[in-house]
């Protein structure tokens, strides 16, 4: 069955916020098999410039999956059981560090179907709880077989 078009411009409420720790990204770099010092050594993340260490790139994908509130919501039509990742890009506004306490805005930015398939994008803002943009993060999951 097709997804809901309807949900196309429909944005989540801000996430409750996600406080950025040391071992979160250290246990993050080591699932990724990145042993980049800035990851783990709060000295030498001080040493390039930064107030803690800093996360990977793709650390967002931690607590902005995809807007959660958005494709949960049994109106859209997803079927979990035939989802998988498609594309995931982040422009950063400046790196996530530990101490940081961000929420995120997901928003579907578009759905269409590809052969049998559906396609959903949906764009993320992070941000601190002060309003400070961190991070955009873009998704598209597939819905194997979900096209009418």
């Amino acid at each position: 069955m097709a997804l809901n078009r309807d949900f196309v411009g429909r944005a989540s409420a801000p996430s409750a916020p996600y406080e950025v720790s040391r071992v979160k990204i250290k246990e993050f770099a080591a699932a990724i098999g990145d042993d980049n010092p800035l990851y783990r050594d709060r000295e030498a993340a001080q040493a390039a410039g930064y107030p803690d260490v800093i996360a990977p790139p793709t650390f967002p994908i931690v607590f902005s999956l995809a807007g959660g509130s958005i494709l949960g919501d049994p109106e859209l039509g997803l079927n979990f059981a035939m989802v998988v990742h498609g594309e995931q890009r982040f422009e950063y506004h400046r790196p996530i560090h530990a101490g940081d306490e961000l929420v995120c805005v997901s928003t579907v930015t578009d759905i269409r179907s590809v052969g049998r398939n559906e396609l959903i994008t949906v764009k993320s803002d992070v941000a601190t709880v002060d309003g400070e943009p961190v991070c955009t993060t873009y998704n598209t999951i597939v819905e194997r077989g979900g096209a009418s």
